[in-house]
């Protein structure tokens, strides 16, 4: 049995991935999942405390990742742009779990309760670049507005890279912020003097 805790929380997620698309996530125990990782379920519950977690392990780390790279985004750099420099700093967490990520997707699609949760993982991630936002002195509902508009920026770069793009995930996001900008304008040019 491997003592390395990433070791082991790799072989979980890959044990349990296997299993939710061999068996689905309801057909799919805990046990067996600890089976084909080679550990026992102890220690499955040493990684995770339940079974729909382990899809969601990266979580923690990309909410690490996405407050650092705003952190370290210039003060004075207006704030959606402040989130599109940022992106750019989380592209290769989400490129290093790309193939993780494409065999997971289904797996969350096909049960409701794994849909809420990724809906309540969206939420929180909202929240947290709202909350990196104020600290970089924007008010409270500019930043909300910037979040939940950057996140969803970023989410439909994801979502076009993801589904096959040939593009680069960072050309993704410059294409989803331009698509941004340019809709932006046309309401500046829709709006009476």
């Amino acid at each position: 049995m491997p003592r390395d805790g990433r070791i082991v929380r790799g072989r979980l997620e890959q044990a349990a991935l296997d299993l939710f698309a061999e068996h689905g996530f309801d057909g799919t125990t805990t046990e067996q999942i600890a089976a084909r990782a080679g550990v026992t379920e102890r220690t499955y519950f040493r990684h995770f405390p339940d079974k729909r977690e382990v899809l969601f392990a990266s979580e923690e780390e990309l909410r690490e990742v996405t407050v650092a790279a705003i952190e370290s985004i210039p003060a004075g750099v207006e704030p959606l742009e402040a989130l599109h420099q940022a992106f750019h700093d989380v592209v290769p967490l989400l490129v290093r779990n790309r193939q993780l990520a494409a065999l997971r997707a289904p797996i969350i699609m096909a049960a409701p309760a794994l849909r809420e949760r990724e809906h309540a993982k969206t939420a929180a991630l909202i929240d947290l670049v709202q909350e990196a936002l104020v600290k970089r002195n924007i008010d409270e509902r500019s930043a909300l507005l910037c979040a939940r508009v950057g996140m969803g920026v970023f989410s439909t770069a994801i979502r076009r890279w993801a589904t096959g793009s040939a593009t680069d995930l960072h050309d993704e996001v410059d294409g989803a912020f331009a698509d941004l900008a340019t809709m932006a304008a046309s309401l500046d040019e829709r709006r009476p003097a």
